[in-house]
């Protein structure tokens, strides 16, 4: 128990990180390049966000903070490739921004609004920077167009294997996020004050039983996820070359190529054995 740590990309655990308002601060202006003396305070908002309609899709942020310039943060982890995550992404700052205004305010009211994405999968792959941040702009001239919401990414797996002196403060965390031995955190922890008590609570919360409990229930919940994904594609794969092999088959019996030939062609094609080619042989040529 003691040497336990859990591993802050796991969202249950970095959720409980960020309820440490030092490590919040400090997470905060290395992700959106400010001193962190210009943060003067930072909330924990609801993570549900409003149904202005009851068949509109209801959205739940996995951190959602509110600065003290009424900037609200919405911070997603997500540990799976997801190919529409940019689409995703957008969902939840564009609800939290509509969700601000009431009936008979004006457009004055709108606050900044900025998604924060920590992927453990790459988003970009023309690019090999783990982070990236978008703003909207003008195509040719850059001019921003609105300054009310931006999108900042953090692709883990494109991390560096080494830190070298110097290291941006967006780099040391996201090498925190991404860590999970003793040494690692130790070794972050020395380099930045805001990651040591980032650290500091994660070896707290590591060492309650009740936050454990939750926490492997999660970990659980992500792993058996990722391996229903495995083997929902290897099954496709399987179906796949199923149907393949019948074609090869079927096309080849038609134009009257003997069975020795066929068996011999799906040897090459698919890595198949005698016995094997023999069976599909019997399974679709009847």
């Amino acid at each position: 128990m003691n040497d336990f740590l859990m591993k802050p990309k796991i969202d249950f655990a970095f959720k409980e990180i960020m309820m440490n308002e030092r490590a919040r601060v400090g997470f905060l202006s290395a992700v959106l390049n400010l001193n962190p003396s210009d943060i003067k305070e930072t909330t924990i908002l609801n993570t549900n966000l409003r149904k202005l309609h009851e068949d509109e899709k209801q959205g739940i942020l996995d951190i959602r903070i509110l600065m003290n310039n009424n900037t609200e943060i919405d911070i997603e982890i997500q540990l799976s490739p997801l190919r529409v995550w940019a689409d995703r992404s957008l969902f939840y700052p564009s609800k939290m921004y509509i969700e601000q205004i009431e009936a008979g305010q004006d457009y004055h009211v709108f606050k900044k609004c900025v998604g924060i994405s920590i992927l453990d999968f790459i988003l970009f792959t023309d690019d090999e920077n783990f982070y990236s941040s978008f703003h909207i702009r003008e195509d040719t001239r850059y001019t921003i167009y609105t300054d009310k919401m931006e999108f900042h990414v953090l692709e883990l797996p494109k991390l560096p294997e080494e830190l070298i002196d110097g290291s941006s403060d967006i780099l040391l965390w996201a090498k925190f996020i991404n860590a999970e031995k003793k040494e690692e955190f130790d070794m972050l922890a020395e380099k930045n004050p805001y990651i040591e008590s980032a650290y500091q609570h994660l070896q707290l919360i590591s060492q309650d039983k009740q936050k454990r409990l939750e926490y492997e229930a999660r970990e659980k919940a992500v792993r058996d996820y990722n391996q229903s994904i495995l083997e929902a594609r290897e099954e496709g794969r399987e179906q796949g070359r199923m149907e393949a092999i019948e074609a090869i088959i079927l096309d080849n019996l038609e134009e009257g190529i003997s069975k020795e030939r066929i068996l011999i062609k799906l040897q090459k094609l698919f890595a198949l054995n005698q016995e094997e080619t023999e069976q599909y042989y019997k399974k679709f040529s009847q």
